[in-house]
């Protein structure tokens, strides 16, 4: 399988617009931290516990059935290689972000300036640019020229506040998770271009991002300028301290265990209220009158924590993804595939931009389909974490792939038209589906697989990495689903 290129882009080359300024629609981009499709409701019909885990989500809902959500989209199963993922348009193994521990050739200090980031891609194409919440997308930050934030409301630790600001951060600035770690919901540390915000502790981060969002929306309107409006949110993110359920979003102050009892009500009362900012940004879009010219997308950056996040799996590389607005036609949930490498190509597509790059995106631009244009995406989308790679098309899987962890061959799937690990054959050896295995791996041959005799696990880092990751336990962990999602054979 060949990949599909429709953009090409060089770093700092310029851009050519094949469209008019007039013409770009805004764009609001949210994306979710930690959290499976399987917690809100449009999707919990399709997955094998239903409505039991998800959380009510009538705004999220609301964006699936106007526009399109898909049943399967992947993307990393980790924070740090998803968000570069979403980023640049490009799978690890091509920028070499493949963990949060693991970034191959000093890319977690260089990769904005080897790969063009969307946000310096869409500044220069005319748009205002806005960023909010959690980065952790490489040392690289968002307001720096590779790329291209021209504001920020960013939840950071003493060092980026430091970075951004030139000052210290005291413990009296704002509430602490822990002795290191800077509270990212009551009294958050967050830092707006650049500068630390004052806070007290009624101030809730989910919601004062989303005032920042909602007053950046509100300039460029008014000033008849296209922007882009980027929040990667600190919640739900469920192994966290975060705000107990009753009320809604707890008592002032209050920022529960870490690990008590009422983690799992927390984790679903955060989607909730997650939920009701976005319902103000849809409200805000409806009060500026753009709702014809806003295109918002709405996904997850990898499986819940613990029972997803880090396994080579289905499950832990299987995120949220839809869009619904300008111009995007109705078609609710979708059998149709998409990874995240398609998201930057499709930004690429609504500014109009026909650029150049040296490195390829791995991804394709969703906008004709999203439009009605065409009817399918591609066959083939692709996962990956740590070195474990995945393979999916609409009715076949490949999980775990991994050489390096004694498994050469991963697990072959015939899924049909079942999803959510619901019905899953295997099929390794059955001569019906070795079309479809060959398929896979002539794919794979475009992103070879680390293996134990690369470079990187001579360096200090990589020696590190490797001592934890091939233990027995985390080997285990690794290579297959939480116990309590175990639907289907992984002997």
């Amino acid at each position: 399988m060949i990949r599909n290129f429709i953009l090409g882009l060089v770093v700092g080359a310029g851009l050519v617009h094949g469209t008019s300024a007039a013409s770009q629609p805004n764009i609001v981009l949210v994306m979710a931290d930690d959290v499976s499709p399987d917690m809100f409701s449009c999707y919990a019909p399709l997955t094998p516990y239903g409505m039991e885990l998800a959380a009510n989500t009538p705004n999220i809902d609301k964006l699936a059935e106007t526009g399109v959500a898909f049943k399967t989209a992947y993307a990393s199963a980790m924070c740090g290689p998803s968000r570069a993922q979403i980023m640049t348009g490009k799978y690890g193994s091509t920028t070499g972000a493949l963990q949060n521990g693991l970034w191959l050739n000093g890319s977690r200090e260089t990769i904005y300036s080897n790969h063009l980031a969307f946000g310096k891609m869409m500044s220069e194409a005319g748009y205002a640019t806005a960023i909010a919440g959690k980065w952790h997308a490489g040392s690289q930050m968002p307001y720096e020229a590779d790329v291209g934030f021209q504001e920020y409301c960013l939840w950071e630790g003493a060092k980026e506040v430091l970075l951004a600001t030139g000052q210290e951060l005291k413990k009296s600035d704002c509430a602490w998770e822990d002795e290191s770690t800077p509270s990212r919901y009551w009294k958050p540390c967050l830092v707006q271009n650049g500068e630390l915000l004052k806070v007290t502790d009624d101030d809730f981060c989910p919601d004062l991002c989303c005032d920042f969002i909602c007053d950046f929306m509100e300039r460029q309107s008014k000033a008849g300028k296209p922007f882009l409006a980027y929040w990667p949110t600190v919640s739900p993110h469920g192994t966290r301290s975060g705000q107990p359920t009753n009320p809604l979003r707890g008592n002032p102050g209050d920022l529960g265990t870490k690990g008590d009892k009422d983690n799992g009500p927390r984790f679903k009362s955060l989607i909730e209220h997650m939920d009701s900012t976005i319902g103000r940004i849809q409200a805000k879009v409806k009060e500026l009158g753009i709702e014809n010219n806003t295109v918002i997308i709405f996904c997850s950056d990898n499986g819940t924590a613990v029972t997803a996040k880090t396994r080579g799996v289905e499950r832990g590389c299987h995120v949220v993804f839809m869009a619904a607005g300008a111009r995007i036609k109705q078609r609710g949930l979708t059998d149709e595939l998409m990874d995240f490498s398609d998201i930057a190509p499709t930004l690429a597509d609504y500014a109009g931009i026909e650029a150049k790059q040296t490195v390829p995106y791995d991804g394709i631009s969703l906008k004709p389909f999203l439009t009605g244009k065409v009817d399918q995406t591609k066959p083939l989308i692709h996962g990956f974490i740590s070195t474990s790679q995945l393979v999916r098309s609409k009715d076949h899987l490949l999980e775990v792939y991994n050489p390096m962890l004694g498994m050469p061959d991963g697990r072959f799937y015939y899924t049909g038209e079942n999803r959510f690990c619901k019905g899953y054959g295997r099929v390794d050896s059955n001569p019906e589906h070795a079309a479809a295995k060959n398929q896979f791996f002539q794919y794979l041959e475009q992103y070879p697989a680390m293996t134990a005799d690369h470079p990187h696990w001579q360096t200090k880092a990589g020696k590190k990495f490797y001592k934890s990751y091939t233990s027995p336990k985390e080997k285990e962990k690794h290579l297959h689903n939480h116990k309590d999602y175990t639907f289907y054979d992984e002997n």
